[in-house]
């Protein structure tokens, strides 16, 4: 409408007037065309085109409320101004109740004529503006959904590589005879899992912004226990989380932070020919998500030279500063309890 003449619709069964409409409406420089019952009318409606109506209340089949009623489901419906003889103001609440966006006493002076164009002048402003919002807002969703969709493609590809990348780091591991050098590889090829599980995670999902922390870590755990038990370990892993969104962007931090800790877990606490069980947990605290890895080996209360080369402590001491968490390492009997608590959102 912003680039065209308003067409306004008359609908009323009082042929002399509606020629005295139409002279108002002309001057107006709209385009005025009549329609003399509510079914005609409503056909006219639905060929498109008409931006307002001004809507008689007595029609010779039913009123006007009537018309309303059929226009309320109608996609881009015109504007209405609701036209009655009767002062009862009930008629008119009746009509603004039912999607008018104005109404007009009709009189025999030309006060009507003035008071109508005046409102019809109204209506065409508020129609273009509703017009304009619709319209801005259908651009909007569809550049969030052209948005999402890249983004949804992006994690793909990046996924992708990410595992193209561990599969090259396992291939190398493979391929050297040092242990050590082969355990850092492989130590290395988990944490890109970790990081790569993330955007596997969001490229499955419909919300890019946020990760369901209970299904990532349940796939998470499963990879790792395959891996672990591929490489000759005998423990398990189990997972106990709720499932709580967290932002995308701490999601590869807790997944490295699991990755650590779980596998720490495996290499030293149980020793090189026994196993046992590995615990995740994560649940919500009031505003805090508290994370716990646990097992039941030989028990490290996070002081002391570490076993290893350390680099899996201070990789989680710098997630977990990430997150602007805190790590705590329990040593009570038998086995750690490591704990992490970070901010939600």
């Amino acid at each position: 409408m912003p680039n065209r003449t308003p067409y306004v619709l008359y609908i009323d069964d009082d042929a002399g007037l509606a020629r005295l409409v139409q002279k108002a409406i002309e001057r107006r420089g709209y385009i005025f065309e009549h329609a003399t019952t509510g079914e005609q009318g409503l056909a006219r409606i639905a060929q498109g085109g008409i931006d307002v109506v001004a809507l008689d209340h007595n029609l010779p089949t039913g009123t006007g409320l009537d018309v309303l009623a059929q226009l309320a489901d109608m996609p881009d419906r015109p504007a209405v101004v609701y036209v009655t003889g009767t002062v009862e103001t009930a008629v008119a609440v009746a009509a603004l109740k039912a999607g008018a966006a104005d109404y007009v006493l009709k009189t025999v002076d030309m006060d009507f004529l003035e008071l109508l164009t005046s409102a019809i002048g109204h209506a065409v402003d508020l129609q273009r503006l509703n017009r304009a919002k619709a319209k801005a807002e259908q651009e909007m969703r569809e550049a969030k959904d052209r948005a999402e969709t890249l983004l949804g493609e992006v994690n793909h590809r990046v996924a992708n590589s990410l595992a193209m990348v561990a599969a090259l780091v396992g291939l190398q591991a493979n391929a050297i005879t040092n242990e050590e050098a082969r355990s850092a590889l492989a130590e290395t090829q988990a944490r890109i899992q970790a990081i790569a599980g993330v955007h596997r995670h969001l490229y499955t999902t419909d919300d890019v912004r946020s990760v369901h922390i209970g299904e990532y870590l349940q796939s998470l755990a499963a990879e790792l226990e395959t891996s672990m038990q591929a490489a000759g370990s005998l423990s398990r892993i189990l997972v106990a989380v709720e499932n709580i969104s967290i932002p995308t962007e701490k999601a590869a931090s807790v997944g490295v932070i699991v990755t650590e800790l779980v596998t720490n877990a495996i290499k030293y606490a149980y020793g090189a020919d026994a196993g046992g069980e590995v615990r995740i947990s994560v649940a919500r605290k009031g505003e805090l998500i508290d994370l716990v890895v646990e097992d039941d080996g030989i028990g490290w209360n996070g002081t002391g030279k570490p076993q290893g080369t350390g680099l899996g402590s201070r990789i989680v001491k710098a997630m977990a500063h990430g997150l602007g968490g805190t790590v705590a390492y329990q040593a009570e009997g038998r086995g750690t309890r490591v704990s992490l608590q970070f901010s939600a959102s």
